[in-house]
């Protein structure tokens, strides 16, 4: 369907379904030059403006979050910002990496002379 169509059974405008699509808040096109939304991109749009709704935040903030959850290094990042501001607990795992890595690199296998 089209996107005039898509914002209306959404209650949207066609504006912010484009702006939710910058963000990444839609799965990606399928090589087209204009999208054909499928009942899959309208209930991934639902989802989205359910959570919003319920945690009183914007798409700009959803799409933040979900960078957050795929990108190792930011989610270390926020993680550390969150411990120094008192806001997460560390993990307990943390005291136990250095022993970790030193038993893993006690089990790799020796080079032989």
């Amino acid at each position: 369907m089209r996107i005039t169509e898509a914002a209306q059974r959404l209650g949207t405008s066609p504006r912010i379904l484009r702006y939710r699509e910058k963000l990444g808040l839609l799965p990606p096109r399928a090589g087209r030059v204009h999208r054909q939304y499928t009942e899959l991109d309208l209930r991934a749009v639902a989802t989205g403006l359910a959570i919003e709704q319920r945690y009183d935040i914007g798409p700009a903030e959803l799409a933040f979050a979900l960078r957050v959850l795929a990108d190792p290094e930011a989610r270390a990042r926020v993680q550390d910002l969150g411990e120094r501001l008192g806001r997460l607990k560390p993990h307990p795992v943390r005291a136990l990496d250095f022993d970790q890595a030193k038993a893993q690199r006690l089990l790799r296998p020796r080079p032989r002379p």
